[in-house]
């Protein structure tokens, strides 16, 4: 990497508000330009005017400027005019790294910039840094998680790289900081412009992303029937938490296939994940191995989720969470 040059942390926005976890992609541009005495630009994309654009966090997380792109096209992701809107602003400004999050639009995106760039990509990063000769190091997860890989980009410019959620969690908005807001009209070639949202349909209630959530409660086939998620949903809303499923419970239609987690699903790092009724395939302890304390529910007491979790309770889960929701409760009422 070249002393001083520009570090891009693209930004997540969802109806004009920005996702935490732009916040950790923030965190972690900031720390790796400290180390090469760079600069962090926060790139939002959407078609809110500048005063209506939350700068103020952004810079307080460690940007030392916002650059705004806007254009009416902008305001619901579709990949082609945001892949185009951030081309164009990499192609001119060129940025020694662009980074986002690990989700399924910053996946997308950064796969086809990429391409397009002919430059390096990195996905699902746990670690970041810069290496004794200037190069940027990172580690990232391999094998379904069983192997963690180092790798040293070329000097290739820019290096594209997409952070795990939940990872690089820094200690919070520095309120001393602040920095400049750049509004930009967003360049995008009308032959990318071949998708019209009409209307955008929302599930009913706020449903918190299983990526991004500190605590997930899971559960398998061991819950017996979808009516029976709903002690999970329970436990969830008590602990501030996301429910996730395995992938045979997804197959079986008891939940949505954005809930499931796994190697064919979706991977999480919470702080802590409750597994409940989950017997521990390989696909699925793929998707949840790196969180950072796992419990796990089953009455198999010889299950392979036994061998990942750091609590074990053996019993029936429908008997058991419930007693736990209810402790729960009790907790941190007091």
């Amino acid at each position: 990497m070249s002393s001083g040059g520009e570090i891009f942390a693209v930004v997540e926005q969802v109806a004009g508000l920005i996702k935490p976890v732009s916040y950790e992609v923030m965190h972690a541009a900031r720390t790796l330009a400290d180390q090469t005495g760079g600069q962090v630009t926060a790139v939002y994309l959407g078609n809110a005017p500048k005063e209506e654009v939350d700068s103020t966090s952004l810079l307080q997380y460690g940007a030392d400027r916002v650059l705004i792109l806007r254009h009416p096209e902008l305001v619901h992701y579709i990949s082609l005019p945001y892949i185009e809107a951030l081309l164009s602003e990499i192609e001119l400004r060129k940025p020694d790294v662009v980074l986002l999050p690990a989700t399924i639009h910053g996946k997308e995106l950064a796969a086809a910039l990429s391409a397009k760039l002919k430059t390096g990509l990195a996905t699902d990063c746990i670690s970041l840094e810069v290496d004794a000769d200037m190069g940027l190091k990172i580690q990232r997860p391999v094998n379904a998680g069983k192997a963690v890989s180092t790798l040293v980009f070329n000097s290739s410019i820019p290096k594209i790289v997409t952070l795990r959620p939940n990872v690089f969690r820094g200690p919070g908005p520095d309120a001393s900081r602040s920095g400049e807001v750049e509004e930009v009209e967003a360049k995008i070639p009308k032959e990318s412009l071949l998708v019209k949202i009409k209307e955008v349909a929302k599930a009913t209630g706020k449903q918190l992303d299983i990526t991004e959530a500190r605590i997930v409660v899971s559960g398998g086939l061991g819950m017996q029937s979808a009516e029976n998620f709903q002690l999970l949903e329970e436990l969830a809303q008590v602990l501030g938490g996301a429910v996730g499923a395995s992938r045979p419970v997804v197959d079986d239609g008891w939940r949505n296939y954005s809930n499931q987690v796994g190697q064919t699903g979706r991977t999480v790092s919470p702080d802590l994940y409750i597994a409940c009724g989950i017997s521990g395939a390989v696909q699925h302890l793929a998707g949840m191995s790196s969180s950072k304390c796992i419990v796990a529910i089953n009455k198999d007491p010889n299950a392979a989720i036994f061998t990942v979790a750091d609590y074990g309770i053996v019993g029936d889960v429908l008997e058991v969470v419930p007693l736990l929701t209810q402790e729960f409760r009790k907790l941190l009422n007091s």
